[in-house]
């Protein structure tokens, strides 16, 4: 199912809203910090910067400026020209420029304004940094990270070419491993697996989640680019969502709580390589399942998910819900863009729809 009508569902007034507490990722007793999703990514570029010297930065105005969105604020300061390099507004020129630092061995990260940029950099990306490692037989590796803001709602008009979420271009192709965090804690611990892997990395950031505060440990971690995270246990149906999608799927569970509807949620934070088994897993368990994604439906990640879900799970208790950005370019209008996306509502709506079978 696309995003229905905004009247399908009453929250009420007192529907619960999305804060640092909604998810917690670190255990009790373990120093931490509060930090938000910007700044987690951050302190992960600063750390890495400091523990290895081959890492470096790239894009369009990340110097003094700090990047579109204020993400490498403050590390110009600190490591300079050489190391926060400002680049021409040239996608492909960027992209380029990595591949071919990470093959003599250093280890870029990349910053291109908007993913829907990037298609200016297709070729660097899909056809040359994916490819490098696989034939040459294992000889070069290509290790860079790639972060490009995603998403919609930001309510400032970003409009049909800023606004995409385009993570299934990216997984589709062999070679790539591809990242989208829901939470500070992820965020961090992801960017640092990001640039310690040997193989190139799209790690995409949704927009508004660069607020979203969290509690990130004060030690040393990292979080595998292999596996997906179970952010709430439940025994009636699963719900497997991604990046700020994640959220209403919190939401949603807290609120059919008092009706008795025991949901479980499963972050798919890296979109590839797919964590099957724990999609497998908790779509046995449950025997219903819900995915949730910003992407359009058409051929996107839901569809993926869903597919995952049916084959490992075997025979399920009912159909798989779909639900997932509508098949239409992104309107400039706030008041129509809002219809695009999927809300708490929807998921709302598909987890009633699937439990009542």
């Amino acid at each position: 199912m696309t995003a229905p009508a905004r009247d399908a569902v009453s929250l009420g007034s007192a529907a619960p809203r999305m804060s640092p507490t909604l998810i917690r990722q670190v255990p009790d007793g373990i120093p931490a910090t509060e930090m938000s999703y910007q700044e987690a990514i951050r302190e992960a570029l600063r750390e890495e910067m400091v523990r290895d010297e081959r890492v470096f930065l790239l894009g369009e105005d990340i110097g003094k400026h700090g990047g579109a969105f204020g993400v490498t604020r403050t590390l110009f300061d600190q490591f300079g020209p050489e190391r926060v390099r400002n680049t021409p507004i040239s996608e492909n020129t960027i992209v380029g420029t990595a591949t071919g630092a990470a093959l003599v061995g250093m280890r870029p990260v990349a910053e291109i304004m908007f993913v829907d940029f990037s298609g200016l950099a297709m070729d660097q990306i899909a056809t040359q940094a994916a490819k490098l490692r696989f034939m040459t037989g294992g000889q070069c590796s290509v290790p860079w990270v790639l972060r490009m803001p995603q998403g919609g709602g930001a309510g400032k008009s970003t409009a049909a070419q800023h606004s995409q979420s385009l993570e299934v271009w990216f997984a589709h192709i062999p070679g790539l491993k591809v990242v989208l965090p829901s939470t500070p804690y992820d965020a961090k611990g992801l960017m640092k697996a990001a640039i310690r892997d040997d193989n190139p990395v799209v790690f995409l950031e949704h927009k508004l989640l660069y607020s979203f505060r969290g509690l990130v440990p004060q030690e040393e971690y990292v979080v595998p680019l292999s596996k997906c995270d179970v952010k709430r246990t439940g025994g009636d149906v699963t719900v497997i969502a991604s990046g700020y999608m994640v959220w209403h799927a919190m939401l949603a569970a807290q609120i059919l709580e008092p009706e008795g509807i025991d949901v479980e949620v499963v972050d798919v934070r890296t979109i590839a390589p797919l964590d099957e088994e724990t999609i497998g897993t908790s779509a046995r368990k449950t025997g219903r399942v819900v995915v949730v994604a910003e992407a359009v439906q058409q051929y996107g990640p839901a569809n993926e998910w869903a597919m995952v879900a049916i084959e490992r799970a075997g025979a399920l208790r009912a159909p798989v819900v779909r639900v997932a950005g509508r098949n239409s370019p992104i309107p400039f209008a706030n008041s129509l863009e809002k219809g695009v996306w999927p809300d708490t509502q929807d998921v709302v709506a598909a987890i009633r729809q699937v439990v009542a079978g």
